[in-house]
C-alpha cells in the first residue's frame, strides 16, 4: 500500500511537501504539486484517515445522545445540532438509546477511546456520577439545568415555565390543573414535579396522583389521556400536557366526544410546533433549533459554562 514516504520518493520532493499539498497548504509550488498529485493519480493513494485524525488531536466527529428522532422535541434539538455541525465542518455520531442505559455507556465509551471529540447528551438515564468519570477525555454537554460546576450545560428552566403555566391557569379559575409528561423520571421530570407540588402547596390545593399522567409523546396519546380523565372520580378542569402533539390528540378527542375547549377543559402545550400554531393551541414556546445549535456551540468550542434558554407563553385560544 503507497504511503506518504513513496509519494515523496517518486515526485522528487521532501514528505513536509507531500503533505502540505495533501492538507492544501497554499505555500507549495505550482510544478511541485502537480508532480505530488500526478503521483497521487498513477498510485490511487489514499490517505489513512485514522492516521490523520490521531497526528491532529481530533476527529471532526461528536456525539449526540438522544432517546429518540420521531418526536419533535429531539428531532428539531437534532435539527439545530446538525445545523451547526454543518457550519464547523463537523460529522455527528447519533446514539438512539430508547433511555437503554447501555446505549449512552457506549457513547461515553467512545469519547473515552477518542472515536469522538466531544459529546451532547440530549437526555439521559445514566446518574451524572458516571459521566462526571468521564469529562477528563473531552467535552460533555448536557441539555437540562444542573448545579454541576464541571458539567456544562444549555437548558431550559422547566421548573420556572411549569410554575408559571401553573400560575396562569390559576389566574384563569382552575383549581384542578393536571399535566402529562413523557415519563416522570429524568432531571427535567422532576423539575416539573417539584414546581407542580410548590404550586399545590402555596395555594393550599389538593394533590391527587392521577392528574400526573406518563408515557404520553405522541398524537394518538392525547385518546389515552381523555381515557384516564374519564376514569377520575375527580376531574381536572385543565391539563399543561408536555408535548403539542399529544395537546393536538387531546384537542381531537374532545371535538368527537362534544367536550368544549377551554370552557370545560383547558389545554396548554409545549414546543409551538406547527400543529399548535394550526389548531390555535395555547402553548410554551422552546426555541428547539436555536437550543440544538448552542449545544453544539458549547461542545465544539469546550465551553465550560451553563446557558440558560428563554421561553415565552403563547396565548392562543385552548385557555
Amino acid at each position: 500500500m503507497t504511503n506518504i514516504k513513496d509519494l515523496a520518493k517518486m515526485s522528487g520532493v521532501s514528505v513536509s511537501t507531500v503533505s502540505r499539498v495533501l492538507n492544501h497548504h497554499p505555500y507549495v509550488s505550482a510544478e511541485k504539486r502537480a508532480a505530488v498529485l500526478k503521483a497521487i493519480e498513477c498510485t490511487n493513494y489514499n490517505r489513512n484517515i485514522n492516521a490523520v485524525h490521531l497526528s491532529r488531536g481530533k476527529t471532526q466527529l461528536m456525539g449526540v445522545v438522544l432517546p429518540c428522532t420521531d418526536t419533535p422535541y429531539f428531532a428539531l434539538l437534532l435539527k439545530g445540532c446538525a445545523k451547526r455541525a454543518l457550519e464547523n465542518d463537523y460529522k455527528l455520531v447519533l446514539f438512539q438509546t430508547d433511555y437503554a442505559e447501555e446505549k449512552e455507556i457506549e457513547a461515553l465509551q467512545m469519547l473515552k477511546q477518542k472515536q469522538i471529540d466531544s459529546l451532547i447528551i440530549c437526555s439521559r438515564k445514566c446518574d451524572l456520577a458516571l459521566i462526571q468519570e468521564h469529562i477528563q477525555y473531552g467535552t460533555i454537554v448536557l441539555c437540562e439545568k444542573t448545579t454541576e460546576k464541571s458539567l456544562p450545560s444549555v437548558f431550559i428552566d422547566h421548573y420556572e415555565i411549569f410554575f408559571q403555566a401553573l400560575e396562569y391557569l390559576y389566574q384563569k379559575g382552575h383549581k384542578k390543573i393536571g399535566y402529562s409528561v413523557g415519563r416522570k423520571t429524568g432531571s427535567n421530570s422532576s423539575l416539573r414535579e417539584q414546581a407542580y407540588r410548590d404550586f399545590l402547596k402555596k395555594y393550599k390545593l389538593p394533590f391527587y396522583f392521577d392528574y400526573i399522567m406518563d408515557d404520553c409523546l405522541y398524537f394518538e396519546d392525547g385518546e389515552k389521556v381523555m381515557q384516564r380523565l374519564r376514569s377520575m372520580d375527580i376531574q381536572p378542569t385543565a391539563l399543561i400536557i408536555t408535548s403539542d402533539q399529544v395537546a393536538a390528540g387531546i384537542m381531537i378527542e374532545c371535538q368527537k366526544k362534544g367536550i368544549s375547549i377551554p370552557e370545560q377543559l383547558a389545554v396548554i402545550g409545549f414546543n409551538n410546533e406547527p400543529i399548535a400554531k394550526m389548531m390555535n393551541i395555547t402553548t410554551i414556546d422552546i426555541p428547539l433549533v436555536e437550543l440544538g445549535g448552542d449545544l453544539f456551540l458549547h461542545a465544539y468550542h469546550g465551553y465550560n459554562s451553563n446557558k440558560q434558554i428563554s421561553v415565552k407563553l403563547i396565548e392562543r385560544e385552548t385557555v
